[in-house]
């Protein structure tokens, strides 16, 4: 999935926090697909947490330890999806003409790019 000699970002860390990245010409490699199968699983956790979420926030007597282990639990699935999302990022900018990871105002794309 790396073009132009770029490096994927993986959704996972490595020691002491640090980014891991992975350098390949072949899409379908075994790490590719892990990697692709780690983000669907930390997306589909992160939908699952969110409407767990929605739920505790509307129980006016939920146990405040609750509320605070959701918080902590919805941090982590935050950075998951941001760094899904900076991942998917980076590798669709290549297949964008015109479009550059150093705009400041961000991309602007058309709704099918995300279909």
């Amino acid at each position: 999935m790396t073009r132009d000699n770029e490096l994927r970002l993986l959704p996972w860390s490595g020691t002491d926090g640090k980014p891991c990245f992975l350098s390949t010409d072949d899409a379908n490699g075994h790490l590719s697909r892990l990697a692709d199968n780690t983000e669907a699983i930390q997306l589909g956790l992160a939908a699952e947490l969110l409407g767990h979420a929605s739920a505790l926030l509307d129980d006016a007597e939920a146990d405040p330890e609750e509320v605070r282990t959701l918080a902590t639990d919805l941090t982590g699935a935050l950075r998951d999806t941001l760094r899904v999302a900076e991942s998917r990022g980076h590798r669709l900018l290549p297949a964008c003409p015109g479009i550059h990871a150093s705009d400041t105002d961000g991309p602007t794309l058309p709704a099918a790019a995300f279909g």
